[in-house]
């Protein structure tokens, strides 16, 4: 399982990452961001430049409860509701 060991949140809603192989990415989190546990952070910058690193998860999160898995971050994986959508189609 891939940890993300750093996040520095950019412009708009991307975010710089450090993973835990060393790996460093830059990714747009937008495409992501979706349901009503994201709305908070899309509508409000400074609650989404305040994303953090949860080291019990590995992963990034904000203080209303959002988190992204680190698997998605990385790319191994597509998030649970892009899965759905994908086998409805």
């Amino acid at each position: 399982m891939m940890l993300i060991r750093s996040v520095k949140p950019l412009e708009q809603f991307n975010v710089w990452l450090e993973f835990s192989n060393g790996e460093q990415k830059t990714i747009n989190l937008e495409p992501l961001m979706r349901g009503p546990i994201f709305e908070p952070l899309r509508q409000n910058p400074q609650l989404f430049r305040a994303v953090h690193i949860n080291a019990e998860l590995g992963t990034i999160v904000w203080d209303n409860g959002a988190d992204i898995d680190p698997d998605v971050l990385y790319g191994s994986h597509l998030p649970a509701w892009m899965e759905l959508v994908k086998i409805a189609a």
